[in-house]
């Protein structure tokens, strides 16, 4: 797969258009020949801008890059959740997976609870997989790539990246690093935890609502900060209404990129930006406009916690 031919199809994806199947294939195969290399904490250079959730709002993902910069001008990271709930949940992956086979240095793509083949079912991916392509087959090759996602990110040492949160089971690194991802997400254990788990007011480790993942309080980051020698642990994975949220006296941050999510939630849209000083700043941003022939589709079950 050429660097023109890579060209030419995320220019196909930009203006709204699907691949075919066979490129949807030959696509994943080729990202997941980049991603096996990759680490469970794999090391990202800045200067960099760190994403949140996307959550298959294409037209919001394409106002993410005109806010944030175009590849390859602008680097990017991406903290998981990239399907389901949104109606182009295809497109945004596929520019995505793309993006990181075109770029392989400058895009990288982490792993969300959602990038699993049991979540994907419920929740609005799979479904579209077969309106579009008539076909549970597109599904399966995004699912199969979905297990070789890195868990983690590293930024410069210092800035601890992930989907979900901390867990019990892991006090370091190579706690982490030593793990076996390449598997569907667990319900329980550590590498369910990384993406399933929240930042919580109470202290220590609390049970989640969620039902699975654990609720971790200000003792728990600042300790695992500490002992990592990390200045801050920035997540995704929950909704917040200005884009992003500072908790834990600034040990952590969420950061959310998908705006009016579910199309209706009111909420801002941000990315933080890191510079090769790993200074930030954050950029909001509202919805995009809505293209013509944008409708509602069937209602998948909510949660919002």
């Amino acid at each position: 797969m050429t660097a023109k031919e890579l060209d030419a199809q995320i220019e196909t994806l930009k203006n709204g258009d699907k691949l075919s199947e066979d490129e949807i294939k030959s696509l994943t195969e080729k990202c997941r020949e980049i991603l096996v290399k990759e680490s469970n904490v794999q090391d990202v250079p800045c200067p960099v801008t760190v994403c949140g959730d996307v959550h298959g709002q294409f037209y919001d993902l394409l106002e993410l890059f005109r806010i944030g910069g175009n590849i390859p001008n602008t680097n990017y990271l991406f903290m998981g959740d990239y399907v389901d709930r949104g109606y182009y949940s295809v497109e945004s992956v596929t520019l995505l997976v793309a993006m990181k086979v075109r770029y392989p240095s400058r895009v990288f793509i982490l792993r969300g609870n959602h990038e699993s083949r049991q979540i994907t079912q419920v929740y609005g991916f799979y479904d579209e997989c077969l309106r579009k392509y008539s076909s549970p087959a597109v599904w399966t090759y995004f699912t199969d790539l979905f297990d070789y996602l890195p868990l983690t990110g590293l930024v410069e040492n210092q800035i601890f990246c992930l989907h979900g949160g901390l867990s019990p089971n892991i006090e370091n690194l190579d706690d982490i690093r030593s793990m076996d991802r390449i598997q569907e997400v667990p319900h329980e254990g550590a590498m369910c935890d990384l993406l399933w788990s929240d930042p919580d007011d109470r202290m220590g480790w609390n049970v989640s609502a969620r039902g699975a993942g654990y609720n971790f309080g200000q003792d728990i980051s600042e300790a695992f900060n500490k002992k990592n020698s990390l200045t801050l642990i920035s997540r995704a994975h929950q909704l917040v209404m200005e884009g992003y949220n500072w908790s834990h006296g600034r040990n952590v941050v969420t950061i959310f990129s998908a705006p009016n999510y579910c199309y209706r939630c009111g909420n801002q849209a941000a990315i933080m930006e890191l510079d090769d000083k790993l200074n930030y700043s954050f950029l909001q941003f509202d919805p995009s406009p809505r293209p013509e022939g944008f409708h509602k589709q069937t209602r998948t079950p909510d949660y919002f916690l």
